[in-house]
């Protein structure tokens, strides 16, 4: 079991919340976080009590500093969201693979032998999982910018056009990133794996479905959706809701997935390969706008329209997570609560 845990972005959404678990549990914990997000200083949050190197993990010289004497690496930090454009593809690339990169280099250097555990997410999955009344299980291709348009966001069967029924993905599906963000995820997973495969590090890849909770960032367009519709409401805005606000995913707490993290770096027999992080409760997009704007006054604008790279249902089967981990989200489902 770990004693002193590197955590990567140890001062953001997630990475906080795993920091003051780890705490609590009598690790020691440096955070390598650049602060970037905000504005150069540690937030209020951030634990008092942990090591910090203010540098980006972009920098060999800063895993080097923050890895030294780690038993376990707990790597969060990466830039997240579908992004604005294609115009991003450099940022993401440069934050999430060249970043990662980076510190395994470092850690291969080091002779690091301990457990990574890496936040990955579910957006590598593309698409959900689907079933045809006559063809069984299908795979549906990208919807265009037409069928957007034109109101078409249920992904037809690819064989015979026929309406699909989605179902709990699991983590042996294929994987289809379909958005810089996703393909820059799997490509995490993948040097990762690389890495632990060469050394005998067990590496731990955490899908995190959608995260919501304290700490949510603010106002900016590469947060999640929960984020967006929460500062919209803090505004005094009403969420807009892309499509229909049909859209299916499994919305988790960020304290259970904190405590999935933690389960992951102490767990007897660690666990190698990915595992899906969700509540196990599947709800819509409009049904969490619906949630946020609970005793506001304000009700979800449902606009139509979508974005490009986005997918229409995928949900997660979390039986994994509770067979190896002894993982269960237990949260309680109060988006509109989620204090900052």
């Amino acid at each position: 079991m770990p004693s002193r845990v590197l955590v990567t972005g140890g001062a953001g959404f997630v990475g906080s919340h795993v920091v003051d678990q780890l705490v609590d549990g009598g690790h020691d914990v440096v955070v390598l976080d650049s602060l970037a997000a905000h504005g150069g200083h540690p937030p209020p949050w951030l634990h008092p009590d942990v090591d910090l190197v203010a540098d980006d993990v972009r920098d060999p010289g800063a895993w080097r500093q923050a890895a030294r004497g780690v038993d376990a690496v707990c790597h969060q930090a990466a830039r997240v969201g579908l992004g604005v454009d294609f115009g991003d593809v450099t940022s993401y690339v440069g934050h999430n693979d060249v970043g990662t990169a980076a510190g395994l280099r470092v850690l291969h250097d080091v002779g690091f032998t301990g457990r990574f555990v890496l936040a990955s997410s579910m957006v590598v999955y593309g698409e959900g999982r689907y079933r045809c009344d006559d063809h069984g299980e299908v795979r549906p291709g990208p919807r265009t910018a037409g069928d957007l348009d034109a109101g078409r966001f249920e992904p037809p069967c690819p064989r015979c056009g026929a309406s699909l029924a989605w179902a709990p993905i699991d983590e042996d599906a294929p994987v289809d990133p379909r958005n810089v963000y996703a393909a820059t995820k799997l490509h995490q997973e993948h040097l990762c794996a690389a890495f632990g495969r060469e050394h005998g590090v067990p590496v731990t890849a955490l899908r995190y479905h959608n995260v919501y909770g304290p700490r949510m960032p603010r106002d900016t367009p590469y947060a999640g959706v929960a984020s967006i519709f929460r500062s919209a409401v803090e505004r005094g805005e009403r969420p807009t809701v892309l499509e229909d606000g049909g859209q299916t995913r499994d919305f988790v707490h960020v304290a259970d997935v904190a405590r999935a993290n933690v389960a992951a770096l102490t767990v007897d027999d660690p666990v190698i390969g990915p595992l899906n992080v969700a509540s196990g409760t599947p709800r819509t997009v409009l049904q969490l706008a619906q949630a946020v704007c609970t005793g506001t006054g304000l009700a979800p604008q449902v606009v139509g329209g979508g974005r490009l790279g986005d997918v229409r249902h995928v949900v997660a089967s979390a039986d994994r997570a509770a067979a190896r981990l002894g993982f269960c989200a237990t949260e309680p489902f109060r988006p509109g609560a989620a204090a900052p």
